[in-house]
């Protein structure tokens, strides 16, 4: 028996523990494939035989003072369309999301989304862990 989907809104606020973030305000689109976190500075470097990536993030709205400096694994590089219609590459990282008291690994790209309304996008592969999202509501789960 299948437990049930826990209904969570459009936007809701949430950590990612391994990389040293809490309380990012993300916006849950099922419109999005896939999920993206704003990021800068990306920097690839080798670890051995492995692709990783050090880079920024501000994890505050309108805040350009908190930054939070961290490193990931490159899965890939990835053609992603971003909200114009336009194709971009993308690197793709896989990382632990902690959603009211859910955490999973979920694939999460970095771009640049400073002039985007959130810091995140959390996209509908990442909510096939058992969520459903009520539109007109926001932070059921804080």
């Amino acid at each position: 028996m299948k437990p049930d989907k826990i209904i969570i809104g459009w936007r809701e606020w949430l950590d990612l523990p391994d990389l040293g973030i809490t309380k990012i305000k993300a916006k849950i689109d099922t419109g999005a494939r896939s999920s993206a976190l704003h990021a800068f500075h990306l920097h690839p470097f080798l670890d051995g035989d492995r692709n990783w990536l050090r880079f920024q993030v501000h994890p505050y709205q309108k805040d350009s003072h908190h930054t939070v400096t961290t490193t990931a694994e490159i899965l890939e590089w990835r053609q992603v369309k971003n909200s114009g219609g336009q194709s971009q590459l993308r690197p793709v990282i896989r990382t632990s999301v902690l959603l009211g008291d859910r955490q999973w690994a979920i694939e999460l790209t970095l771009t640049n989304r400073d002039v985007m309304g959130f810091r995140m996008l959390l996209g509908r592969e990442a909510l096939k862990k058992g969520f459903l999202v009520h539109p007109n509501k926001s932070f059921l789960l804080s």
